[in-house]
């Protein structure tokens, strides 16, 4: 049997699709898709734009016949039409990854793992596919991360960024734009990622799936035959934005416009999406850039003074499940006002983006109630967040902008990123816990003091802060509040720039002894964790070069506990010495 048509697509990726929703759009009626499996990349792209879909085919000839239409052969039937695009990826068999990784059934390329329901997954691409790849791993239930490294979303196809602006809004997926990993290694039988950047930490998944990336078929694949390929009416969807061989081919992000203005001139096609240049100029458009990106509301904003602040954020969707010491992501576009004269580099093509950045999640210490708060019930997550001042090395983007929002506006807040500096090694209530931070770093040792108050910890417990001045202090007051009702809790803040306080450092405290001193709690290697979240001066980790440590050449706290017999967390092993460094 043979059937005529428009237009043939052979693969229903998310280029394919976005090439027959074009040409639907642009007035060809009878535009059929061939997909070899048993779905296609967006499934809900069929039914909303009325495609059809041959499901289970597989293209095996394409020629010409005496009409010089192009005739499509598969293993159930036959076709015609003036115009064929081969969308379908090839399979990259001897595909390897180029980062450094460890074989086995957690590391996959271009599947995804059986039963991914309720499980972490990484998924390293930037290409359709891994949005595909991604989405489909959203949709089965897993908790999924995208590191998309290089990716550029306009140079997506139009239903890949389609997709990935829902995926991103609807939080379903963490997508990490600029991080891609630089080492996987195994840990407890389970991939731990080293990203090899402060602002992405280590991160440990159930499994890594990596996308190949751009594989065209060839018109041998296809069995495609010269007079076929001579016609210039059948397209391959290609890497590069160039024509090989006398081969028409164009990346996934135009193949189906340029498709169509050389196979069908008559066609009226519909203005493509206008320059972030040209869209500046719309009205209304900053309101449209937030309907588009932003997915959560800032629901208390109290300022601390002018450059601190502590402030709650609701999400429209999904969880905000989390554990103490965990972190977020929050973005702002780089549209809004800036509360400094500030200009931001290359501000012209990233005028329409994100800028997204960490933060540790914060915690209500009482509720409204007085008692302990207790945020496994809560709606909404607590952030502690100070303004980051230009300099002549840095232009910060996100906090001069959130200085000039209120309750009521609107943000981007990213999925959970299941952090590791939790609460997890402290597992004896009589052990000794310390919390050493400097400024806005005693956000999640907030969460941790309430959380092991709440569950009845019996140790000490001592809060150590280092800040400027007393006005850097935002929790101050309910400290002074937890102090009172537990006799085990500590808090000692330290304004390293007030006349009337002498100036001590959070090493100092250790190297006087001032926990034993001024609270009686000893630090004692074998019942006692220390939490460091910071400066990472403060902080001071070592290098490790073929086994030796190299200490900083100011001393932190990390050497001098290490000279007391602690250990720190590595990847292998767990210590009672546990960070979590702020820049």
């Amino acid at each position: 049997m043979t059937t005529t048509h428009d237009l043939i697509i052979f693969g229903g990726n998310a280029g394919g699709l976005s090439a027959a929703t074009l040409a639907r759009r642009a007035g060809l009626e009878r535009v059929r898709i061939i997909e070899s499996g048993t779905v296609v990349g967006i499934p809900d792209v069929i039914g909303e734009h009325g495609l059809d879909v041959g499901y289970g085919e597989t293209v095996t000839a394409i020629d010409v016949d005496t009409d010089g239409n192009l005739v499509v052969s598969t293993g159930r039937q036959t076709y015609t039409a003036p115009a064929v695009l081969v969308a379908q990826r090839k399979s990259a068999v001897d595909w390897t990854p180029s980062v450094p990784t460890f074989s086995g059934e957690r590391i996959l390329v271009d599947r995804i793992p059986e039963s991914p329901n309720d499980v972490d997954v990484l998924v390293v691409g930037h290409t359709d596919h891994a949005v595909e790849l991604t989405a489909q791993l959203a949709d089965q239930g897993a908790g999924v991360v995208l590191a998309a490294g290089p990716m550029d979303p306009s140079l997506l196809s139009p239903m890949a960024e389609a997709l990935l602006q829902k995926i991103e809004h609807e939080r379903q997926a963490t997508l990490l734009y600029r991080s891609v990993p630089t080492r996987i290694s195994e840990v407890d039988g389970l991939p731990m990622v080293d990203f090899g950047d402060r602002r992405t930490p280590d991160l440990q998944f159930d499994h890594v799936v990596f996308s190949s990336g751009r594989h065209a078929l060839s018109p041998a694949d296809v069995g495609a035959t010269e007079t076929a390929v001579a016609s210039g009416r059948l397209w391959f969807m290609g890497e590069e934005d160039e024509t090989a061989d006398g081969i028409p081919t164009a990346p996934s992000w135009r193949v189906g416009r340029d498709l169509l203005e050389r196979c069908f001139p008559d066609l009226e096609l519909p203005a493509p999406a206008p320059s972030a240049e040209r869209r500046r100029e719309f009205p209304g458009v900053i309101e449209e850039l937030r309907r588009e990106h932003y997915n959560a509301t800032i629901t208390h904003f109290e300022p601390t003074h002018s450059d601190l602040w502590v402030l709650r954020i609701k999400p429209d969707h999904g969880s905000v499940s989390h554990l103490p010491g965990q972190y977020a992501s929050l973005g702002l576009g780089y549209w809004e006002a800036r509360i400094d004269d500030a200009v931001d580099p290359e501000i012209d093509e990233r005028w329409e983006k994100l800028i997204r950045r960490s933060y540790s999640i914060s915690h209500r210490i009482f509720d409204d109630n007085g008692y302990l708060a207790n945020e496994a019930e809560a709606d909404e997550l607590e952030f502690y967040i100070v303004l980051v001042p230009p300099t002549d090395d840095n232009i910060p983007g996100l906090t001069p902008r959130l200085a000039l929002k209120r309750p009521g506006d609107r943000i981007y807040l990213g999925p959970k990123v299941a952090g590791r500096y939790t609460l997890a090694p402290v597992t004896d209530p009589r052990d000794t816990v310390i919390l050493l931070s400097t400024g806005t770093g005693e956000a999640p040792q907030n969460a941790m003091i309430t959380e092991l108050l709440r569950k009845g910890h019996r140790g000490p417990i001592v809060s150590a802060v280092s800040v400027r001045q007393w006005a850097d202090l935002g929790y101050i007051n309910q400290h002074r509040e937890l102090e009172e009702r537990y006799p085990n809790y500590h808090y000692l803040p330290m304004p390293t720039r007030e006349p009337d306080v002498p100036k001590r450092y959070i090493q100092d405290l250790i190297s006087n002894d001032v926990f034993a001193t001024e609270f009686d709690v000893k630090l004692d290697s074998e019942s006692t964790h220390v939490f460091l979240c910071g400066n990472p001066a403060m902080i001071g980790l070592p290098t490790d070069v073929d086994g030796e440590l190299t200490y900083p050449e100011v001393t932190g706290v990390v050497e001098l506990l290490a000279a007391r017999g602690f250990t720190l967390d590595h990847r292998n092993q767990r210590g009672n010495v546990h960070y979590e460094e702020y820049w």
